[in-house]
């Protein structure tokens, strides 16, 4: 027995699951979809779960809690929870652990807060609610987990509303809202998907400190193998819901012993040539000394930049950084208050309501939180077939096929997929669908909103080789708004780099990523998680974990 082996041995038991089978209603018929999978959590000890798209990672996090989503039902097997089997407890049982004992901190925190209350009154109702905290005392220890998880004016934020900060602050906020009650399991689901790698060192320094201060178990669920490496004492690989293996951190990243985890090891090897600029030729899209504010708070400060047709412009930078208010400002959502945008060098009116119909249609938007951007009630193929009726006129049997045209395009089969909902898909499918709707109205720009955020890594090099495919067939211009620095390398030909809604640098992406460096520039560079157990814990002490970026979070 391995000295790791002896010390978990030696640890309480606090998860044990045994044969666990759900089903998924689909068609009029129960499939199953996880089959038979097994799992063993002991206190203080975080679980990887990782696997692509559909692996059955997020529905097993979730029957962790004794819990499915609508359409899904534990068929068979057994789920103790601290000697309390989960699928025989009572609805009761099974509210007094939630939030209390076991919480969860889902992939998409914007579509999980209620938009109607206040950060703070959302996180202190758990323990309030529990008799755990008194109103008072959790507001504090709310204030001191926002200031922890590196949110600014940690003890203001909390009295906004969710659509008041942004998708990574929100993200933090859940985290935060998580470790309200101290649970003994937190699942986490995907929690930093929508952050930046600056603030992702510190929220992942944060969770480790959790579970160690409070002995807290973790199920962490992820297609990020590198975030993985840095939490997780062992993993679980899984595949279209059967495990394929498992193994303490150390030993799966040196020595993985079934082929698909090799291949999952070795994805993200897509880099396509920079492409210079087109000599003589007028851009695409022009921002033009742009600023903007919401109201009174400026968030953008003279953002001038161009994108040419037939080439990607990587926009990166932290959360609030103004990577998405600018796009807003593109597309008119949100009027700049100062500056323009052009389009093949005319100016765009500044709002989308006085714009023409084909000026709409030329530029689509791929948004961010795939949860949110689809209706949840319309049909995938109503969602893919609007913009083409409405910016083609396509109707009948020449839409029916513009529909299978897309959903072919994005790798999801046609008479699977034609007449399903978005909440019977995954994360990652439903992403595609977003880009599939995007497609649909023949732009020729498109603002890839953190496209491949909630993909794996496996389905995200597909996409990325999807869209550059695309590219080069219709001469498409990318605007491509994103934190991974891997996305960047990959698929960029120029990159801005944006902070407190300032350009500090822009360039070609070859010079961007050659020494030196901008000094913000050169954090972003240096913050990109490897595939290194130990890598977390030397970039927190090489640099002294309260002088992270701007953080706040502090050493204990």
């Amino acid at each position: 027995m391995s000295e790791s082996d002896a010390n978990t041995s030696k640890k309480e038991m606090l998860l044990e699951i045994r044969g666990l089978r759900i089903e998924g209603y689909s068609d009029e018929n129960w499939t199953e979809i996880v089959h038979g999978v097994d799992l063993d959590l002991h206190r203080g000890e975080i679980l990887g779960l990782i696997g692509e798209s559909g692996a059955g990672k997020s529905t097993i996090g979730l029957a962790a809690m004794g819990f499915t989503r609508d359409g899904c039902r534990i068929s068979g097997g057994s789920i103790d929870f601290e000697g309390m089997d989960l699928t025989t407890a009572s609805p009761d049982e099974l509210a007094s652990l939630r939030g209390a004992k076991i919480a969860y901190v889902a992939q998409s925190a914007a579509a999980s807060f209620n938009p109607a209350h206040r950060l703070i009154d959302q996180h202190t109702e758990a323990p309030v609610h529990y008799r755990i905290k008194k109103r008072l005392e959790s507001q504090e220890d709310a204030m001191e987990l926002y200031h922890k998880l590196r949110l600014p004016n940690p003890k203001e934020i909390g009295f906004r509303y969710p659509h008041q900060v942004s998708g990574g602050q929100l993200q933090r906020a859940m985290t935060a809202m998580a470790m309200a009650c101290r649970p003994d399991l937190i699942i986490f689901d995907e929690p930093t998907t929508a952050l930046d790698v600056t603030t992702q060192i510190e929220v992942l320094a944060a969770i480790r400190d959790i579970v160690d201060q409070f002995n807290t178990a973790a199920i962490y669920i992820t297609h990020d193998l590198a975030v993985v490496a840095q939490m997780a004492d062992k993993i679980k690989v899984m595949l279209r819901g059967e495990e394929v293996e498992q193994a303490e951190t150390a030993k799966m990243l040196e020595e993985p012993e079934e082929d698909y985890t090799k291949s999952l090891w070795s994805v993200r090897s897509y880099k396509r040539q920079q492409k210079p600029r087109p000599s003589g030729t007028t851009p695409v899209l022009s921002v033009q000394n742009v600023d903007a504010s919401y109201g009174e708070i400026p968030v953008l400060q003279d953002v001038s930049f161009d994108i040419y047709a037939g080439m990607t412009v990587a926009v990166v930078g932290e959360s609030g950084s103004g990577k998405s208010t600018t796009a807003r400002c593109i597309t008119g959502l949100l009027p700049p208050t100062s500056g323009k945008v052009l389009f093949n060098g005319e100016e765009l009116p500044s709002d989308y309501k006085a714009r023409s119909k084909d000026q709409l249609r030329q530029a689509q938007m791929i948004y961010q939180m795939a949860d949110t951007a689809l209706n949840p009630k319309v049909k995938i193929s109503e969602i893919i077939g609007r913009p083409a009726y409405f910016y083609r006129g396509l109707r009948g049997a020449e839409l029916k096929k513009r529909v299978d045209e897309l959903l072919d395009l994005i790798e999801l089969e046609p008479a699977d997929y034609y007449n399903r909902y978005p909440p019977e898909l995954s994360g990652g499918q439903k992403q595609r669908i977003g880009i599939a709707r995007a497609l649909a109205a023949n732009p020729s720009f498109i603002i890839c909103d953190e496209v491949t955020s909630a993909l794996d890594q496996l389905v995200a090099e597909g996409i990325l080789k999807l869209l550059d495919r695309l590219q080069k067939e219709f001469n498409l211009a990318y605007m491509f708004i994103t934190h991974d620095l891997a996305t960047v390398r990959s698929i960029a030909d120029e990159v801005v780099v944006m902070r407190q809604g300032k350009i500090i640098e822009q360039g070609p992406k070859n010079e961007m990523f050659t020494p030196p460096h901008h000094p913000y520039t050169d954090l972003l560079l240096s913050s990109v998680p490897e595939m290194d157990p130990e890598w977390l814990t030397t970039v927190l002490e090489e640099r002294g974990v309260d002088n992270i970026g701007e953080g706040a979070l502090k050493k204990t």
